[in-house]
């Protein structure tokens, strides 16, 4: 290395700092005028998965009956997590959201906490190490962003730190405009994105069924249709579950953008 040039470890960190701040800037865009709640938070779970290491993310929020759903996920095998929590009554999620604080699990099998959840999740030995951020306001949490990793081991300060900002920007998202009143959470909003999921996952199936493809490539082909089209993406859905869209066009589209 010539004398005066940079540091690699220099230039590594730059480049974090560029993908952070570019992170930032495109969540905050989504927020301007009339934004896409469902698309925000699979936004969130995309940076997470790139600016923190994570092999698999998903978002978790409280309905209006008090119980948890899941609203954003990276992946099939992430949704499954969330399914094992919910159906176990316990895990890291659910403490999270109870106790309105971050949870950090550096290895699943060297626990005694959540005993059904933990020998659910043994049983599939996908994910290793989990570490759910709460989305709170005001010491109560609707919600939390859970980072699921294949190895064990616990997360840098500094990971943890940039992973709760992330999930501060989720808490914002679903705060904007009119969401306190009188220092209570507006459900509704919330309920309305849980609402778009369904509709969204009986889209996901009616396209991998017509095109072929895994659910995670349908769920891309509603998306990069929603966005090219401009228009919601819990819309898109909606069309294509009551046939008003034909889901094969989806394919078709992203065909013709290759070939363009």
């Amino acid at each position: 290395m010539q004398e005066g040039s940079p540091e690699p470890a220099a230039s590594d960190a730059g480049r974090r700092e560029r993908q952070v701040a570019g992170a930032f800037v495109e969540l905050a865009d989504t927020l301007v005028d009339d934004y896409d709640m469902i698309d925000l938070l699979d936004r969130l779970v995309g940076h997470s998965l790139r600016l923190l290491g994570a092999d698999a993310a998903a978002i978790m929020l409280v309905d209006a009956g008090g119980g948890l759903r899941t609203v954003a996920a990276s992946s099939e095998d992430a949704e499954l997590m969330e399914l094992l929590q919910l159906q176990a009554g316990e895990g890291p999620c659910v403490d999270c959201v109870r106790t309105a604080t971050a949870v950090t699990v550096t290895d699943l099998s060297d626990t005694d906490r959540w005993p059904r959840f933990v020998a659910a999740a043994s049983a599939r030995g996908t994910f290793r190490s989990v570490h759910a951020l709460p989305l709170r306001l005001r010491g109560e949490a609707m919600g939390a962003m859970n980072l699921l990793h294949h190895t064990p081991g616990p997360l840098p300060p500094e990971d943890l730190a940039l992973g709760q900002a992330l999930a501060d920007v989720a808490t914002i998202g679903i705060l904007a405009e009119r969401a306190v009143r009188r220092g209570e959470v507006v459900t509704e909003q919330l309920q309305n994105a849980l609402n778009s999921r369904v509709v969204i996952e009986q889209a996901k199936g009616v396209v991998a069924q017509h095109s072929g493809v895994a659910m995670e490539e349908a769920f891309e082909q509603l998306r990069r249709y929603s966005r090219r089209s401009n228009r919601r993406l819990a819309e898109v859905a909606g069309d294509v579950v009551t046939r008003r869209l034909d889901p094969r066009v989806l394919a078709a589209q992203d065909r013709a953008t290759d070939h363009g």
